[in-house]
């Protein structure tokens, strides 16, 4: 038996081949595959390549897939989900469930736990003892994302025309951010976000100079990471009351990579935490979350996979 987990991500997409018993013996990347940025097309285009790559060779059909995805909790896009898999073949035993989920499983498997994704968008997702979740978060760049890498690099962008303008502090974001957009002032970052058509992705690229900035004694860019921990904090806080488990033991997740890009935010999120549930413990995603996705696909093809339901 084989199985194939797929983490479709804003970024990159990346799809293990396993055995039963979970050990990877295929792996395929591929750009990323998100609805909520990217058309239907493109989306199937990017799963059917890394779904081919990493099936190479093998004669019989997976026992399962599980495809991970962030949105997929929401029922339009479940089914936009769904028929792409159709349409690539891929009918029964097919697993949709939201990337967060994918990240929970591979830091913590079945156990409780609370995940907080900081990529270029930003979730916090947790499930109980009782097999409920609840989430924080994860709405899009336009309607929250706090603490994501797209919503520091914006700030960063806030932070260099505010000061253009005479509206905000001097501060050395400034430097850093023209010359990685090789432009000589303020001004000209017009032409590279509007006119270049600048992606979510390239903005959130920018939460490395905050880091920089910050570490240089910077005040602004400090505030932009405050800030940031702060609002990861109370998503955490949000989804941990709701889950009843501030006075639990399990695990807080720290996953994407801004919080592995930015040092001092993962830091400093992680001392909040502990104020969050004193009982808690924080450990790092070192693996692919799709990783969780492979545990998820073993146990639906065992007959045995019972998804969380939001509370």
């Amino acid at each position: 038996m084989h199985v194939l987990g797929i983490d479709a991500g804003a970024t990159k997409t990346v799809c293990l081949m396993a055995d039963e018993h979970g050990r990877v013996l295929a792996e395929a990347r591929g750009p990323g595959a998100n609805l909520a940025v990217s058309d239907e097309l493109r989306v199937e285009k990017v799963l059917h390549g890394v779904m081919e790559e990493a099936s190479r060779g093998l004669e019989e059909a997976p026992a399962a897939v599980c495809l991970g995805m962030a949105g997929v909790d929401r029922a339009e896009d479940e089914r936009m989900a769904r028929t792409i898999m159709r349409r690539l073949g891929y009918r029964s035993r097919v697993l949709v469930v939201n990337d967060a989920l994918l990240a929970l499983v591979a830091g913590v498997d079945r156990s409780p736990g609370v995940v907080i994704i900081a990529g270029t968008g930003a979730i916090v997702y947790g499930r109980n003892a009782e097999n409920l979740a609840a989430r924080a978060g994860g709405w899009g760049h336009l309607l929250d994302d706090e603490g994501s890498g797209y919503w520091i690099g914006l700030r960063a962008l806030n932070a260099v025309m505010r000061e253009a303008d005479g509206r905000g502090p001097a501060t050395d974001l400034t430097p850093r951010v023209l010359a990685h957009f090789r432009v000589a002032a303020a001004s000209d970052l017009v032409h590279v976000v509007y006119y270049r058509d600048l992606s979510r992705q390239e903005i959130a690229a920018l939460s490395a100079l905050v880091q920089q900035s910050r570490d240089a004694g910077d005040e602004v860019a400090l505030g932009i990471l405050e800030t940031a921990a702060s609002e990861l904090a109370r998503s955490a806080a949000s989804v941990t009351t709701r889950l009843a488990l501030q006075n639990e033991t399990f695990s807080y997740v720290l996953a994407g990579g801004v919080l592995r890009g930015v040092p001092w935010l993962a830091r400093t999120l992680s001392g909040r935490l502990s104020e969050v549930a004193k009982r808690s413990s924080v450990v790092v995603l070192d693996v692919e979350p799709a990783v969780g996705a492979v545990r998820l696909a073993i146990a639906e093809a065992e007959g045995t996979l019972v998804l969380p339901a939001y509370i």
